[in-house]
Formats: C-alpha cells, sequence, structure tokens
C-alpha cells in the first residue's frame, strides 16, 4: 500500500511537470523498488533517484516521538546509528538495497521540537557517512538548522542541505565554494505560519523563519547558491501534488523571479543527479525532457503553478498530456 502511495506522489509530480524527483527518506525499501518499477517499464514515472531510512542516533529527534517501553527498536522511516562504524555499515547497507541518496538526521527539522544548536550527530559520525556514501558513488542530504552543523556538514562534503534554517552571508559564501545544493523547503512553514494547528508558538516559530528567509534567500540567489525545489510533502498536514502552491511560495511571498526558480527546477536538478550534460536545458544534443505550456511561466508563474502542462516529454516522448493539434491551431 505504501508503495502505491508513493508512486500515486511521482506520477502528481510528473504530471506536473517534473521528470526529475530525488527521495528525501522512505521507509522499507519502497524508493529503490519503484525506480526499478518505472525502469523495467511496469509502471510510469519521472527520473526517480531513491533514497532509503533517514539515518540518525539513539534518542534523536524522531526517535522520541514514541515511548521508549513499547520497545519499537526502530521507526519505518529511520534506522539509529551510534558511532562511526555504526554509520559506514548502515550507508552501505542502504546502498546495497538501492539507495542513491543517503539521509541523516543531524539537526532538528523544521518545527520539530528542540534547538537549532543542538546536534544529533558527532562530527566523526557525520564524516564517516558522507565519505562513505561517496565511495560508493551515492548523494548524501541532510536535515541541517543550525549554523553549527551546516558549516560543518558544508566542510565534510554534504551534497544537500535541506532546510538551511541560518542560511547567513557566512553559510552563503560556504555554500557557492563548495557548490553544496540547498532545498530551502520553506512552503510547509508558511502554512504553519498562516494557522494555530499546533499552537501559538510554533506559528511564531514558523513567522520568524519566513521572515528571515525574505531576507536570505535573495542573497543566496545573487551569490549563486545552487537552490532546489522541494518540501516536507510527507508532513502529517501537508499532501503531495501542491508543488504549484511552493512556486507561489517563492515568487509571490519571498519576490524571487520567475526564471531563477524555474531554474531551480531544471538546471540545477539535473545538475544535481549529475545529468547536466543531457537534461537541464534545451539545448541540441539534450534529451527532450520538454514542457508544452500555453504562456510563459517565466513572466506569469500562475501559467505551470496552476494548472499541469498541456504535455509533459521525457526523452522526447509524450508521457502525460498530449501534444495539441497545429493543424487546427
Amino acid at each position: 500500500y505504501l508503495a502505491l502511495i508513493a508512486h500515486h506522489n511521482l506520477m502528481a509530480a510528473l504530471q506536473q511537470g517534473y521528470t526529475i524527483v530525488v527521495g528525501a527518506g522512505s521507509a522499507r525499501e519502497i524508493d529503490p523498488g519503484i525506480k526499478q518499477a518505472i525502469e523495467d517499464g511496469f509502471v510510469l514515472g519521472p527520473r526517480f533517484t531513491p533514497s532509503g531510512r533517514e539515518l540518525s542516533t539513539t534518542g534523536h529527534a524522531n526517535d522520541t516521538t514514541v515511548p521508549w517501553h513499547w520497545g519499537l527498536p526502530e521507526l519505518g522511516a529511520a534506522r539509529n546509528c551510534d558511532g562511526a562504524d555504526a554509520f559506514r555499515y548502515a550507508v552501505r547497507d542502504e546502498v546495497k538495497k538501492g539507495v542513491e541518496v543517503i539521509k541523516l538526521f543531524v539537526t532538528r527539522g523544521h518545527l520539530v521540537p528542540g534547538s537549532n544548536d543542538s546536534m544529533e550527530m558527532t562530527p566523526a559520525e557525520i564524516a564517516a557517512a558522507i565519505e562513505t556514501a561517496h565511495e560508493r558513488g551515492v548523494l548524501i542530504r541532510a536535515h541541517l538548522a543550525g549554523k553549527r552543523a551546516i558549516m560543518l556538514a558544508i566542510e565534510l562534503g554534504i551534497d544537500i542541505v535541506d532546510h538551511c534554517d541560518e542560511m547567513d552571508d557566512e553559510v552563503i559564501a560556504a555554500l557557492v565554494e563548495t557548490g553544496t545544493f540547498v532545498v530551502p523547503s520553506i512552503h510547509y512553514i508558511k502554512l504553519f505560519a498562516q494557522s494555530d494547528v499546533r499552537g501559538p508558538e510554533v506559528r511564531a516559530e514558523s513567522m520568524r523563519n519566513i521572515e528571515f528567509m525574505c531576507d536570505a534567500l535573495p542573497k543566496a540567489e545573487a551569490a549563486g547558491v545552487r537552490l532546489l525545489l522541494g518540501d516536507d510533502y510527507g508532513g502529517v498536514s501537508l499532501v503531495h501534488g501542491q508543488y504549484g502552491d511552493e512556486l507561489h511560495t517563492y515568487i509571490d511571498d519571498i519576490g524571487l523571479a520567475p526564471l531563477a526558480v524555474l531554474r531551480w527546477a531544471t538546471r540545477n536538478g539535473a545538475d544535481l543527479i549529475r545529468r547536466g550534460d543531457d537534461l537541464g536545458t534545451i539545448e541540441t544534443g539534450k534529451l527532450a525532457d520538454l514542457l508544452v505550456v500555453d504562456g510563459d511561466p517565466s513572466v506569469d508563474i500562475s501559467v505551470l503553478a496552476d494548472q499541469n502542462p498541456m504535455a509533459v516529454l521525457k526523452g522526447g516522448k509524450v508521457v502525460c498530456g498530449a501534444l495539441p493539434d497545429m493543424q487546427s491551431a
């Protein structure tokens, strides 16, 4: 059932024009299995980089969501490791099962109880996980909120920073120098900033985070940080498929140019999965992952955000929608 839900979500992304999807944590080897099914032609789907269980330590934020006396050794989407060797083993085991992007939970994520200054992993554990992932040729990403953890992970070679809550000028400079990717993922907290569902403290924290990012993200974009689209769509209060709303968040609320945000989803996405030579831009000799839309989304993002493309092409083949009949146009 979980695999069917996951494939439904992948199809929602493809139908809205995302021909590349990168996993950010999943349970029970669901992602690798779905990728295999797509590549074998059993089901339709985007170009998918599968993830696996998020790796962190005993007693970390997600490890305390159920009482310890229940005796649950791990949650379905979590894997606890303690010590550098344990992280090396876990990364190798995840890769053996088909995972192509390792997920770490280094600090709390958005709206998770705790402090941004607290780290769930030691420097040695982070280094072991990153080194092992790169030895196996896979990507590695991490929940990173506090500046100390962000700077350490960048120094150690993390590929993707998720959230990057304290992205100040020093962090931006380090991101640019190393070419590290960032998924700001602020649509999730925007919704909490507009709601009292989780109480006034969460709402106030969300509003402060949005205000901070309104200043930080334009600086990061201007400096050349490699930003990406994506969010906590697996959250209990969100469903997959709100990708157009995320576009509006960055463009209407933060004030970024539509063309800049479109680059996050195209060129930057292709570069992330190391396919920039044949994907991400429209050039002679590249694969035709193309969208056909009625209007110019670089001027009016609603052309893309508020409706599905007329046609989605993956490798030159129409996979969603249909090409317009030009003879009758």
